[in-house]
């Protein structure tokens, strides 16, 4: 006999920026027949009148473990939930007397929206009795993108474009996964242009707070992550609640507008946070990029270093 615990932990896609399960509003209505109904989703319009109840947003779920049995077996599956690829590493977290096939730690790579089988477990002696424990991280992006020199336009709908931090600035941008990261500064409600085009991968609209407490905002800003062509992608970040103006899945041209500018998250004020990144088997990094404003190529790297 073999008993099987598992544990999804979802590796943050922006660091100190970002995230993972979701549901910033509860709708409360009563139709008419009296009955009083709750959701997650905004009612018909038939509905009569709403009450919107808020709740403390969760970031949502880039993957699930799903456990299956099969002939004295058990299978590990990934669900990927984002619009774009993602790679995850099953491993155990405890185990006795049983084995991966194959062995853990196991990786994978799992298309959008898809799901993918990423190991068999089975008891090593079937006469005694076996246990388990899984972890699952995962990453976004496919770890075999080939990102292209491509010039980025400027992702935001002014004249102006001041850098706040930039490359490799000292405040933020000093981590793997923000070093080429740029913040431009932004009032609320600036319309966010996409830069690039590419298929939207990823979003997260119903954070409604800022603040420099690392712990209790890190992870909990609003974004729209974009996957090109070549398999890398862009991250847009810090943006207004419910400043999301695109969905998951929808492709978008270069200039188009996908958000509003806000101040959500772990930051210091309003401003849009830019990076280009990739994943790097397991490990998200930014990359350098060149990006043109009004007046021709930016300077992106941090004034103060």
């Amino acid at each position: 006999m073999i008993r099987a615990r598992v544990l999804v932990c979802l590796a943050l896609a922006l660091g100190s920026l970002l995230p993972l399960a979701h549901a910033a509003k509860i709708y409360r209505w009563t139709d008419r027949n009296g009955v009083t109904h709750y959701g997650d989703r905004p009612p018909p319009a038939s509905a009569g009148k709403v009450r919107t109840i808020p709740v403390r947003a969760e970031p949502g779920a880039m993957v699930r473990l799903r456990v299956e049995q099969e002939s004295g077996t058990y299978l590990a599956w990934a669900d990927n939930t984002l619009a774009g690829p993602i790679e995850v590493m099953l491993d155990f977290t405890r185990h006795a007397n049983v084995a991966g096939k194959p062995s853990l730690p196991a990786r994978a790579t799992v298309p959008a929206r898809g799901t993918a089988l990423v190991a068999r477990i089975g008891a090593l002696d079937p006469a005694r009795a076996g246990e388990f424990e899984l972890r699952l991280d995962s990453i976004p992006g496919d770890p075999s993108a080939k990102p292209e020199d491509v010039v980025y336009l400027l992702p935001l709908q002014q004249r102006a474009s001041r850098v706040d931090q930039g490359q490799g600035g000292s405040f933020s941008h000093v981590d793997a996964q923000n070093r080429y990261a740029v913040d431009f500064a932004a009032a609320e409600g600036t319309p966010v242009l996409a830069a690039r085009e590419g298929v939207v991968m990823q979003i997260e609209s119903d954070f409604d707070k800022a603040g420099l407490n690392r712990e209790k905002y890190g992870g909990r800003a609003n974004f729209v992550r974009i996957l090109h062509d070549d398999g890398s992608m862009a991250l847009y970040a810090h943006l207004k609640t419910e400043g999301v103006l695109v969905r998951a899945g929808q492709r978008v041209r270069s200039g188009q507008p996908i958000g509003l500018s806000g101040n959500t998250g772990f930051t210091t004020g309003p401003h849009l946070h830019f990076a280009v990144q990739v994943n790097r088997g397991m490990r998200l990094l930014s990359i350098p990029f060149r990006m043109r404003g009004p007046d021709g190529l930016l300077r992106l790297m941090d004034a103060r270093r």
